[in-house]
């Protein structure tokens, strides 16, 4: 039996063999497999047909997503990061962290894909939420603004102030994230070579002024 016959077997199943689905998209995931997208498609299906919970729908989307992705399938995972997003926020609401966490995935699909102001209008909206209810130093925290500071440097519309905020949020964030998180913790890397980026991309714009 083929990869795809095997599915097909599988979305007509009961409750119990979608957990065998999975488990086989997941392994596919994890392999880099391009059936992943095959398995967890119908995974997808089916859960809808058979009314799953949203919750259980919503992290399904995100593997999906994320293989999406992984393929090259950028439009397709912005899509799914969106409803994603929105189904986050319907079902828990704009403070709790799994919200937060999918509104920065949507925010960096969009920024990906240049769409530099919707990205950095949910950015604008998001931020506060999560400086307000998860603090200051807080790893979810940095990501947001570092996702934030990349749009505003990345943007070709970028204006001067754009790219003096992008710096100072970055100078900021580097100088807290090292301190809370240490210097060998990734996202500190990260935060540090998006700051030389800002800051070049600021000197190039001051010398054409």
């Amino acid at each position: 039996m083929s990869l795809r016959q095997y599915v097909s077997v599988l979305a007509e199943t009961d409750q119990t063999r979608q957990f065998a689905m999975n488990v086989l998209g997941n392994g596919l995931i994890a392999a880099n497999h391009p059936d992943a997208v095959t398995v967890k498609e119908t995974e997808l299906s089916t859960l809808r047909r058979v009314g799953a919970p949203e919750d259980h729908i919503l992290v399904v989307q995100s593997n999906l997503s994320s293989t999406y992705a992984k393929l090259g399938r950028f439009e397709e995972s912005l899509q799914l990061d969106r409803d994603i997003y929105y189904g986050r926020l319907k079902f828990f609401g704009e403070e709790h962290r799994n919200t937060l966490h999918e509104a920065n995935n949507y925010a960096s699909s969009l920024s990906q894909l240049r769409y530099y102001a919707k990205a950095k209008a949910l950015q604008r909206r998001t931020i506060p939420v999560a400086r307000r209810v998860l603090g200051e130093s807080d790893v979810l925290t940095f990501k947001l603004r570092g996702c934030y500071a990349e749009s505003l440097y990345e943007d070709p519309a970028a204006t001067l102030d754009d790219l003096h905020e992008s710096v100072t949020t970055l100078e900021d964030l580097a100088r807290t994230a090292r301190r809370v998180l240490g210097g060998a913790y990734p996202l500190v890397g990260k935060i540090e070579q998006s700051l030389r980026k800002a800051r070049a991309a600021l000197r190039a714009r001051e010398t054409q002024s």
